[in-house]
């Protein structure tokens, strides 16, 4: 009867231990998710000032539609594309064409002066900085997920249902490299 007792003690113990690092890693994933979605309304919003500053930036440089081009080119890459890993290498591509874009406007002093393209830029760098807290949150999310579905003991539970995520990474190799600074 004891024995009968522990037995069905320990089971029970197994099965609430199981239950609950189940539903911590349930919940890591849930957070890589909303963190995703919290990136995306932050680009939903850069993309939704883009048009406007595009408009601003071609009354002053008509001559610069190259970079006007690559922005809006940029744009339509991030709108289409389907997978997370697409829209985060094409909004990676907008923050360099945008990037492009604010320089171009440093050669026109008028355009820098008009207040619709100040307000805009400011906007931008707002979303911009939105954009980079939350990549922040996102990485941190999937390291915690990535940490409990790889450790012992949620790689027993996760079993082959729960696979490793990615964060956003530097868009290129020469982001990574420190700056040449010279006097």
């Amino acid at each position: 009867m004891i024995f009968a007792i522990i037995i069905i003690a320990l089971v029970v113990i197994c099965a609430v231990w199981y239950v609950n690092i189940r539903n911590g890693i349930v919940v890591k994933e849930n957070r890589i998710d909303n963190a995703w979605e919290t990136i995306e309304t932050q680009l939903q919003r850069r993309n939704d000032l883009i048009p406007n500053l595009v408009e601003v930036v071609k009354g002053y440089a008509t001559h610069e539609s190259e970079t006007l081009e690559a922005v809006s080119a940029a744009r339509a890459s991030y709108v289409s594309a389907a997978t997370t890993d697409a829209k985060m290498s094409a909004a990676n591509t907008l923050t360099g064409a945008l990037g492009r874009l604010f320089a171009v406007a440093e050669a026109y002093p008028e355009l820098k002066a008009n207040i619709n393209f100040q307000q805009l830029q400011s906007d931008l760098k707002d979303t911009e900085d939105k954009i980079s807290y939350a990549r922040m949150s996102f990485n941190d999310c999937v390291l915690a997920y990535n940490n409990a579905i790889e450790t012992f003991p949620g790689n027993i539970v996760a079993g082959s249902k729960f696979k490793p995520r990615h964060g956003f990474e530097a868009a290129n190799d020469e982001i990574r490299e420190a700056p040449s600074v010279r006097f």
